[in-house]
């Protein structure tokens, strides 16, 4: 069963802000061309109904004409807005391995919203070197870096050993919100929001998406 957008609390719920996000993604690519978009274009890029599609982008205001559509350039700027990206973040990022070298190299942060200001580690082989034009610091440096750079968001991609002890340093050090690559569950204090990312679930569910697939063309 489908959900509203906004939650009891007049907010958006975590699922609710995805399929804001993706809704996003689509529109931004028409916006390029000046073009419209309608709710069945957006359902059938994401996967929902075009009612749950309406029902969400209601809670942004009225953008959109019957028979038309909605205004990609238009929608763009209240998704924007409405997920809290119509503005620069800056992010810090602490543990530089193999996978912190991996999403550095990705240059959609940087066409989304997002800005890396300042890598963080305990390693001395690793400390001092330039990574993606930063230069490594040591993690004992985070607090004051995260007060001199501005940084209101982190990333962790650190072993499941160090994380707690990574999240609280970088609580401690004023970050508002937290990325967690490590495969363990971290806690914060109220006030700071975690999402977590453990690629191993998500090729859980890749899997179970194909079994169940199997399953049902077998039925047939």
């Amino acid at each position: 069963m489908s959900e509203p957008a906004p939650s009891s609390e007049g907010k958006l719920s975590r699922a609710a802000a995805q399929r804001l996000s993706q809704y996003l993604r689509f529109a931004r690519s028409l916006a390029e061309a000046d073009g419209t978009v309608s709710s069945v274009e957006l359902a059938e890029a994401v996967g929902v109904s075009a009612a749950q599609v309406r029902r969400d982008l209601a809670s942004l205001g009225h953008l959109g004409q019957r028979g038309v559509g909605y205004d990609a350039a238009g929608l763009v700027s209240a998704l924007r807005k409405a997920i809290g990206v119509d503005r620069r973040w800056r992010v810090v990022l602490v543990g530089v391995g193999n996978l912190a070298r991996a999403l550095l190299k990705y240059r959609g942060f940087g066409e989304h919203g997002f800005d890396v200001v300042g890598l963080f580690d305990t390693a001395p082989a690793t400390i001092g070197t330039v990574v993606e034009g930063h230069r490594v610091e040591s993690i004992t440096k985070l607090t004051a870096a995260v007060s001199e750079l501005k940084a209101e968001l982190g990333v962790l991609t650190v072993p499941a050993e160090a994380a707690q002890g990574v999240a609280d340093a970088m609580v401690a050090a004023g970050l508002k919100g937290l990325m967690n690559f490590a495969p363990v569950r971290i806690r914060v204090p109220s006030g700071v929001s975690v999402v977590p990312v453990d690629l191993a679930i998500q090729l859980e569910q890749l899997a179970f998406a194909v079994h169940f697939h199997e399953i049902e063309e077998t039925e047939q």
